[in-house]
């Protein structure tokens, strides 16, 4: 065990297997925990007698924790252990979720909501962790199949939920997240190295570096510039998708809806193979051809209305396995070519390029739900093809530059 936990100033040969294996797993059952409430809210709600705007505050809460703790607390990565820092989260988020699974009334469960986003927000130290640990000629390749554990937990947490929560109740299904959690939690304390502290930065000094850190590097502003244009399509779709499947002509249940993530994961699994490319060409060719197969797979949609309502279904499912195979592809570029600005600063970094991500995801889902119900599914497609676009020549953009 000594040797397990002597501490890592850098990496000097390939990750263990397990290791990658804790770290994806880790990272994938933090991030899921803000999305197990999304397909519970109706069984939740009358459960707990609350009303339908105070049983919408539950994913908001959860969302607003987790953005308030990107900002907030991903950058002491850089400042503390980050095996301390994962445990403490873990230990955490494993009790935030034993309240929600306990909540007796709505209020407490809005608190344990909160809590919740905070606390998952673990996931946002692993992948700084990943890249510290990875050997340089392996980084972009490890911390992708980080990112595709990171991003299955985000597509099939509601899958879960939802089958969980149908069979056994709501209440089963934060008991579960609960119980893997704190499991996870003890496997990361046998098994994650220490990591040494790369600044003695002040709490506040801490934070006012993030915006040095933006202004300082043109290279950070592209990434989380291009990341975010892509999180506004891909946010607009999964949050638009259930209704517009629910509707004319097919009059399908959320079952079916929920069932398109496993074809966005299944695009997902395509990401450790980004990683390789970017490894072995560079990751700026990455982040173009990412983008540019997220902008074909929306576009492609927009041939829906000449399609028998079976071909569109089908059509669906291989835009989903395109678009999410290019987000991820084009996140884990820009993760790589990040990390490589300054390494005593990557979760400072990646605080930066997430916050950047999520508001694209706010805007997503905010635009996209305007939008389907004033032009219809159309318009989402075409707002998502749009800003890919907009990514894309950000980064062609970004290629020219010196």
């Amino acid at each position: 065990m000594t040797s397990i936990l002597k501490q890592h100033d850098k990496p000097s040969e390939a990750l263990r297997s397990s290791l990658i294996l804790l770290l994806a797993a880790g990272a994938g059952l933090a991030v899921a925990s803000l999305y197990y409430n999304q397909p519970m809210l109706g069984v939740l709600g009358a459960d707990l007698h609350a009303s339908t705007r105070s049983i919408g505050l539950v994913p908001t809460l959860t969302q607003l924790g987790y953005a308030l703790g990107i900002l907030l607390l991903a950058p002491l990565g850089d400042r503390y252990d980050r095996r301390r820092i994962i445990l403490v989260k873990s230990a955490f988020l494993a009790a935030a979720l034993l309240t929600a699974a306990l909540a007796p009334s709505i209020g407490i469960m809005l608190a344990a909501s909160l809590a919740i986003g905070l606390s998952a927000t673990l996931a946002q130290d692993i992948v700084p962790a990943t890249a510290t640990l990875a050997p340089e000629a392996q980084r972009g390749k490890t911390v992708g199949t980080v990112m595709t554990g990171l991003l299955l937990g985000i597509l099939l947490s509601r899958v879960v939920s939802g089958f969980v929560a149908e069979r056994f109740g709501w209440r089963s299904m934060f008991l579960a997240a609960a119980a893997s959690i704190g499991l996870l939690g003890v496997a990361q304390w046998r098994g994650l190295p220490s990591l040494k502290p790369t600044t003695d930065l002040p709490y506040g000094a801490l934070l006012r570096s993030l915006t040095g850190l933006w202004r300082r590097h043109r290279t950070l502003r592209s990434a989380a510039l291009a990341q975010g244009f892509l999180s506004i399509g891909f946010s607009a779709f999964w949050s638009t998708l259930a209704v517009m499947l629910h509707g004319a002509p097919f009059h399908l249940g959320s079952s079916v809806a929920g069932a398109f993530g496993l074809a966005g994961a299944a695009g997902a699994l395509g990401a450790p193979l980004a990683g390789h490319i970017a490894d072995r060409q560079g990751p700026e060719r990455v982040t173009r051809l990412g983008a540019a197969l997220v902008a074909l797979s929306f576009a492609a949609m927009g041939l829906m209305p000449l399609l028998t309502p079976h071909a569109r279904l089908w059509l669906l499912a291989a835009s989903a396995i395109g678009f999410d195979l290019g987000v991820q592809a084009t996140l884990i570029a820009h993760q790589t070519i990040i990390y490589s600005l300054d390494p005593g600063a990557r979760s400072r970094l990646n605080a930066v390029l997430f916050v950047g991500m999520f508001i694209g995801m706010a805007m997503g889902s905010a635009l996209g739900s305007l939008l389907f119900a004033q032009w219809g599914w159309g318009a989402v497609t075409g707002l998502a093809t749009g800003t890919a676009l907009v990514a894309l020549l950000i980064r062609i953009g970004s290629a020219k530059r010196p």
